[in-house]
């Protein structure tokens, strides 16, 4: 496993990302975006966005039951939770890593997001942004349409991931055709993810800004 990340809690971010298959740099840059700020690439354990956003990756008490328990301040669980939720949207959106990041983010995989303006004056969306991140701790190709398989797993020991995604696409296809949510497999050891909703919301990078406890 690789723990040579370069950001806080890099250890704690690595296993998260191992256990479900991620980059770990992919899940770091998660972090930085969340909790670091364009100025930075690696995370904090805060309470942010109005006092809604818990732990590294800002996990929003409205939208997930998680967040309004203590684990949600520990790193560790708040980055095992987020890793879950962000495995759980490259699934469902095929493994296009900028949709899944605009899901984590709005709910929607098409969604522009929260804006950050970064110190050059270029303003992203918030996956643009991620990717950014992603990019400045050395992960390749910051426009990358697929999960980047992580360092410490051997793909030659590990299910065909394609056949999987096909079977889960035909069981939920009919209740997905009626508008019916798909069903997402219970998370462990956490609390599991909230059944409707697979979003996350970051804090305002103007907000952040401003605001040092944000």
């Amino acid at each position: 496993m690789n723990t040579n990340l370069g950001v806080a809690f890099a250890p704690q971010i690595a296993a998260a990302a191992t256990r479900h298959n991620l980059d770990p740099r992919l899940l770091a840059a998660v972090a930085a975006q969340e909790t670091g700020g364009p100025a930075s690439s690696s995370g904090r354990n805060v309470v942010g966005d109005g006092g809604h956003g818990h732990g590294v990756f800002q996990i929003d008490d409205r939208w997930h039951a998680f967040a309004r328990t203590p684990a949600a301040m520990d790193p560790a669980q708040n980055a095992d939770y987020a890793a879950g939720m962000l495995a759980s949207n490259l699934n469902r959106y095929g493994g296009d890593v900028h949709a899944a990041l605009s899901a984590y983010n709005t709910g929607s995989p098409t969604a522009a997001g929260t804006q950050t303006t970064w110190g050059d004056g270029t303003q992203l969306g918030y996956a643009d942004s991620v990717l950014r991140h992603y990019t400045q701790l050395g992960g390749s190709g910051g426009t990358a349409a697929t999960v980047p398989a992580a360092s410490s797993v051997s793909t030659s020991s590990q299910p065909d991931i394609s056949a999987l995604f096909g079977l889960f696409q035909q069981l939920s296809g009919a209740g997905a055709a009626m508008g019916m949510p798909l069903n997402v497999p219970p998370y462990h050891p956490l609390a599991k993810i909230d059944e409707h909703d697979q979003r996350d919301l970051a804090p305002d990078s103007t907000a952040a800004a401003a605001d040092p406890s944000a």
